[in-house]
């Protein structure tokens, strides 16, 4: 509570407004799910790594079979926004993890969205402008074409399969005028 002096010189009480900005709380709450993600993301990454070397980093073992040679930075887009993941680099084995395929750049979840936005009849611009609201991150006008490309494929297949069996299927027509049209 705060007090203020009235014209007469007397306390009196006044609540206090409390304001609560939502943007700022889920920008807030963005945030941490991101970097929490990543940190996970990149320890599972690292714990691949040890797995596949044989020991911990730094760590002297008779089991080892490579060496770390550091890390490497790329962009991953998720639900949650873009992250930065640290790629484990190895000195003679190549590491090929199983947690994010190899040259992708974003999670399929998102991929599936693009498309879907897309086939809904969004337009490729909508599509750059709502995936930059949702993800923070831009999709290039071509990416759309290049995912749709897939989907169209997987459609056409779709639409040419042979039927077989039976669909029993209702279709209804009719049009309703008022009686009272044209005075």
């Amino acid at each position: 509570m705060s007090k203020r002096k009235g014209n007469d010189g007397a306390c009196s009480s006044q609540g206090q407004i409390v304001q609560i900005d939502e943007a700022q709380i889920k920008g807030h709450l963005d945030k941490m799910v991101r970097g929490t993600v990543e940190e996970m993301l990149n320890g599972l990454l690292d714990a691949e790594a040890e797995q596949l070397v044989g020991a911990g980093r730094y760590e002297r073992s008779a089991n080892r079979q490579d060496t770390r040679a550091g890390h490497y930075e790329r962009s991953f887009d998720m639900k949650v926004g873009r992250i930065k993941v640290r790629m484990p680099k190895l000195r003679k084995l190549s590491f090929e993890t199983s947690i994010i395929e190899r040259y992708k750049r974003r999670e399929s979840s998102v991929e599936e969205a693009l498309i879907e936005m897309y086939l809904a009849g969004v337009s490729v611009r909508r599509v750059e402008d709502i995936t930059e609201a949702l993800w923070g991150t831009r999709v290039s006008p071509g990416t759309v074409s290049n995912l749709n490309k897939k989907i169209y494929k997987q459609i056409e297949s779709w639409r040419n399969r042979p039927l077989e069996g039976s669909y029993p299927f209702v279709y209804l027509d009719g049009i309703w005028l008022k009686r009272s049209w044209g005075g």
